[in-house]
């Protein structure tokens, strides 16, 4: 059985080569900041499970890689010569213990993480406006496990940080970490307030699902603007609301039975905000009516999920009456 302390010790252990990294790019100078707070909220956990996942990471087998992926769809490694069916079983009953997956797909050692959401599809919707991202210093706010920070290292980019406060999250990264060691990308327990006061340092951002989680939806884009450098880009993926007029819907309730949705805006709206905290060369990069085919239960994720959140009898509904959800993807310039 772990120490808490001990643990938060063992875990930031995992992070220095990284942040080795990070420290000589140009964002340096964040490093002492998230090196503070990583610690602080690794020694003290809030997370009743953070020790049960760590114990479970701890039993995970060692395996080399010899070929990974971070280009694919699947997200992937292989060894040489490839896991035996006992070794194998250890791995997914491992990755198992860390259920909900949300996003994915991951592909370990013969080992299918058949996440919640296709985050692949969301990928390629925006790879091609992406291009290539050589060299790029990369920051994905809201991250989740990692899976598009691993996909932006197969495009080109030099670092990129993810910041999740979602402890699974977390969790679910470094035991994708252990098996897929890339000392080039991160994610930390850190959400956006974390950052704000720090200067710009990063070539691209991503907020992808979190601007509708906001109460100040406002305040999330100034932080997004001040952390990007002069001529960065800003990908943003958000609920929008399918409509030619200019609105935002503030659910009174739950929307699609999430408790946290604060506000969806129209294209229009969503393009006066960014315009509002000082974004340039706004344009729309994709507009897709989420479907149970890219977000479902599977394996690993066997909660309710988007099937279990629409009007039964119209499937342009939420159960709450609200549109179903649609979401926009916009790229914007700091200039």
């Amino acid at each position: 059985m772990f120490e808490l302390h001990g643990l938060g010790r063992l875990v930031l252990a995992r992070y220095e080569p990284f942040l080795r990294h990070w420290q000589s790019s140009r964002a340096g100078a964040w490093c002492p900041r998230l090196r503070e707070l990583s610690q602080a909220r690794l020694h003290a956990p809030r997370h009743g499970d953070w020790r049960v996942w760590m114990e479970q990471l701890a039993h995970l087998p060692v395996i080399e890689p010899a070929v990974r992926r971070f280009d694919a769809p699947c997200v992937g490694v292989e060894a040489t010569p490839p896991l035996d069916a006992s070794m194998r079983d250890q791995l997914r009953a491992g990755l198992l213990a860390l259920h909900p997956w949300r996003k994915g797909p991951f592909c370990l050692h013969g080992v299918t993480i058949d996440a919640e959401w296709r985050s692949d599809w969301k990928w390629a919707r925006v790879a091609a406006a992406l291009g290539s991202l050589r060299d790029a210093l990369v920051l994905d706010i809201g991250c989740g496990n990692g899976y598009y920070g691993y996909r932006a290292l197969g495009a080109g980019a030099r670092l990129v940080l993810g910041v999740d406060p979602g402890l699974r999250f977390v969790a679910q990264f470094l035991a994708l970490n252990q098996m897929l060691r890339s000392d080039r990308l991160a994610v930390l327990p850190l959400a956006d307030e974390d950052l704000s006061d720090l200067e710009a340092g990063v070539d691209l951002l991503l907020s992808m699902g979190v601007l509708y989680h906001r109460r100040e939806p406002l305040r999330h884009l100034r932080i997004l603007h001040r952390l990007l450098l002069p001529g960065g880009r800003l990908l943003l993926e958000t609920l929008v609301l399918d409509t030619d007029e200019d609105a935002v819907l503030e659910p009174p309730g739950r929307y699609a039975q999430m408790r946290n949705v604060h506000a969806i805006p129209s294209l229009s709206r969503l393009h006066s905000w960014l315009h509002a905290v000082g974004f340039q060369q706004i344009e729309g990069v994709d507009l897709t009516p989420t479907t149970s085919a890219e977000q479902r239960r599977t394996d690993w994720m066997r909660f309710q999920s988007l099937a279990d959140f629409l009007d039964p009898h119209d499937a342009s509904r939420t159960c709450e009456g609200h549109p179903a959800p649609v979401r926009a993807m916009v790229l914007a310039r700091r200039v």
